[in-house]
């Protein structure tokens, strides 16, 4: 799985398209350890040409939500398929993450942040 990575203000912003399972989820797991561990706690995740999600997709994102916020950051999910979003509303991933409709509206979001 390609990864497109892109930056708007100190907001990073990465794109997964195709399945998020366990065949790629460790791509995106490596991904968002370097951006962590580079100190670069507020990303956006868009999810707007993801056609699946598996339990190894779902545990990558828990588990660099939690690292991020240990440091005060957050991930904000963008773009979700209805159901993609169905995924996360079943394991109960919706009530943990922010869910915004549009890329924009998730980079917007973290501007009232303080870091």
């Amino acid at each position: 799985m390609e990864i497109p990575e892109k930056k708007i203000g100190d907001v990073d912003i990465i794109s997964l398209s195709g399945r998020l399972d366990a065949y790629c989820a460790n791509d995106v797991e490596r991904k968002l350890t370097s951006l962590i561990k580079a100190n670069q706690v507020r990303i956006v995740v868009n999810l707007e040409h993801l056609e699946y999600i598996s339990s190894s997709g779902l545990r990558v994102l828990l588990s660099a939500l939690k690292e991020v916020r240990k440091q005060q950051g957050d991930i904000k999910l963008a773009c979700l398929k209805p159901y993609v979003k169905e995924v996360f509303d079943i394991a109960g991933f919706t009530k943990l993450f922010t869910i915004l409709d549009t890329e924009k509206g998730a980079v917007d979001s973290f501007s009232g942040s303080i870091r």
